[in-house]
């Protein structure tokens, strides 16, 4: 008896400690509950907010491959078809990647000042767009560019970059674009097209002349016997020694009294054998002349060309015949060339008259 309530105690504080953890187990599992669940919702959060990043980086990726490129304006030391190049970007064709076959390459001279000449063109017999420059190539064999050298003035080279971006029909090369520097960048221009095409013939022409390129097609493609040949507008005259005149020749001392024949400037071409040459001389290697169509006449001079005269290229009239029409002997192209390449634009023999006169069909 003594023993059994000797136990009454224990068993008592044993119930009353077995509830008293009971309850307090019973306290404590929600509490467990909530921690966990607070400790999950950083991990939520950083997992959406890194989700999303990655969506975005996705989206970005995406639209700047789909993104048109911007072709750069200049590359220091090298030469540029923006043409070709914006037709690799979405059709890379082996013909528009390599240095392609042609009749005749064209590269129309011009310079930061010249915008207007251009836009006159580009709305007269020169395409105003990558497409119809690529259907003039394929129906005459000739490909056209304008030619640009390069400039110190920020300014002048964004204005350029629009251009380039909106038309894709420029060649750029690497000299430096001013007047006074016109025979180094005549000789960078062959040099260049002929890195760029092969051709039979390669064209030197203006922006201030009016052409029609299927004439010009014509006349490149008769068959001739001499492979060195120089085709142009030809002339003779006085060297100009007076540093007062317009086409004063500092180095005329070397060449005498008269000069030798050779074309007149808005416009000549010379057969792939004579770039060839030019394209291998080193550019300290050929003597530079103030005027540019005097120093290409020397180099004439020396290579043993053949000079082929042909008046059709320097027309003062649009006629059945003419090929490129200036207002020779008063301006060295057209005077005020923005409005008078669309003034004869708008005359029939100019624009709409057949290739080849009647009696030559």
């Amino acid at each position: 008896m003594p023993r059994a309530a000797s136990f009454l105690p224990l068993n008592s504080s044993s119930a009353t400690t077995a509830t008293t953890y009971s309850k307090a187990e019973k306290s404590k599992r929600p509490l467990l509950a909530t921690s966990t669940s607070n400790a999950r919702l950083p991990l939520l959060v950083f997992c959406f907010i890194s989700l999303t990043i990655g969506l975005a980086g996705t989206i970005f990726a995406v639209s700047a491959l789909r993104r048109p490129r911007p072709l750069p304006v200049f590359r220091c030391g090298r030469i540029h078809d923006t043409f070709r190049a914006f037709y690799s970007l979405s059709n890379p064709q082996p013909d528009l990647l390599d240095r392609p076959k042609v009749l005749g390459f064209v590269g129309i001279q011009t310079g930061f000042s010249s915008a207007n000449r251009r836009s006159a063109l580009r709305s007269t017999w020169f395409p105003s767009d990558p497409d119809g420059l690529l259907r003039l190539e394929q129906a005459t064999g000739l490909a056209f560019r304008f030619v640009i050298g390069r400039s110190e003035d920020v300014k002048k080279m964004a204005e350029l970059q629009k251009e380039v971006e909106k038309y894709r029909d420029f060649m750029l090369i690497d000299v430096r674009e001013e007047y006074l520097n016109l025979p180094h960048k005549t000789l960078a221009f062959f040099k260049a097209a002929f890195e760029l095409f092969d051709a039979d013939y390669y064209v030197k022409a203006d922006d201030d002349i009016y052409l029609r390129p299927d004439r010009l097609s014509t006349l490149l493609a008769k068959e001739r016997s001499h492979l060195l040949t120089y085709i142009g507008c030809m002339k003779k005259g006085p060297v100009i020694t007076d540093p007062k005149m317009k086409w004063y020749e500092k180095s005329g001392h070397l060449i005498g009294n008269e000069y030798f024949l050779h074309a007149y400037g808005p416009i000549y071409v010379l057969s792939k054998e004579v770039v060839a040459s030019l394209a291998a001389a080193r550019n300290n290697s050929l003597r530079m002349f103030n005027n540019e169509d005097v120093t290409i006449g020397s180099w004439m001079l020396a290579m043993n060309v053949h000079h082929e005269d042909n008046r059709a290229i320097c027309d003062p009239r649009c006629t059945p015949t003419s090929i490129a029409v200036w207002d020779i002997p008063k301006c060295s192209g057209l005077c005020n060339p923005t409005s008078r390449l669309k003034e004869l634009h708008k005359m029939g023999m100019c624009s709409k008259s057949p290739t080849l006169p009647p009696d030559d069909r």
